[in-house]
């Protein structure tokens, strides 16, 4: 006997299942200090500030 399903998985059965499985964006928002978009409560990745602290060292560029 061999491990084989019994009734073939409808498309409506397989794609309700898979739902679920799809990616999603970021929601993002203005850092407050640079204006630069970031993702909301991380740290802003262009000036290093979260919350009006420095968080990360300031880029050189």
């Amino acid at each position: 006997m061999g491990a084989l399903p019994k009734r073939r998985i409808s498309k409506a059965r397989r794609d309700r299942r898979r739902a679920h499985d799809s990616l999603t964006t970021f929601h993002l928002v203005e850092c407050p200090d640079c204006g630069a978009m970031k993702r909301s409560h991380h740290v802003c990745l262009e000036c290093g500030k979260y919350n009006g602290r420095q968080i990360l060292p300031e880029a050189e560029e």
